[in-house]
């Protein structure tokens, strides 16, 4: 299931084996294929919110050819060039506020798990903008956002096959970044599919 093609995982796209072949051209190691996939998603596919995008994108496919996503967009990405290389690789989902206090409410935040080496690392390829400093970690995770107790902030335990649903299905209707904000889900509900 870490490995299967979806409406949002489109890796058989052809914008997406394009960009793979690519990437991965000399590279043999996983390790290897993992970092080089999450530092192009980290470091060229923007987030829709620091670029002021005007469209949204939602599937993986979308997201290379907009060039990009919010995090859950772009967590689609990494998945799609990961899994079409063979590597497993879920979603890890993350309790946030959507501004630097609880003022604007809470949003789900979007990273992945990716299984290297007999187990799962965590990686946040939301973008390193404004003071983040996500990395490559084959140790202890290095993620974008710190959770803030006093916020209510918190992981959910647990790494999914899919993406966040109720997520996917506001990106396919919002029209703007607006539509974001107002309408992007702040909880979850499913069950991960490897518990903690």
């Amino acid at each position: 299931m870490f490995l299967a093609e979806s409406q949002y995982v489109d890796f058989s796209s052809p914008i997406i084996r394009e960009k793979a072949n690519e990437l991965f051209r000399a590279v043999d190691s996983d390790v290897e294929k993992a970092k080089i996939a999450y530092i192009y998603v980290r470091d060229k596919i923007p987030h829709s919110f620091d670029i002021n995008a005007k469209i949204i994108t939602a599937t993986a496919s979308d997201v290379l050819k907009y060039r990009t996503g919010i995090c859950h967009a772009k967590a689609n990405l990494l998945a799609a060039l990961l899994r079409l290389q063979g590597i497993p690789i879920g979603f890890c989902f993350q309790h946030l506020t959507l501004a630097d206090d609880e003022s604007m409410g809470y949003c789900v935040h979007c990273y992945n798990a990716i299984f290297i080496d007999n187990r799962w690392m965590k990686v946040d390829a939301r973008g390193n903008t404004n003071g983040k400093n996500a990395q490559f970690s084959l140790d202890e995770p290095i993620l974008a956002f710190p959770n803030r107790e006093e916020y209510d902030e918190y992981f959910w335990m647990g790494i999914y096959a899919s993406p966040h649903l109720d997520t996917m299905r506001m990106l396919e209707e919002a029209k703007s970044l607006q539509d974001v904000l107002d309408n992007i889900p702040d909880y979850l509900f499913e069950t991960p599919d490897v518990a903690e």
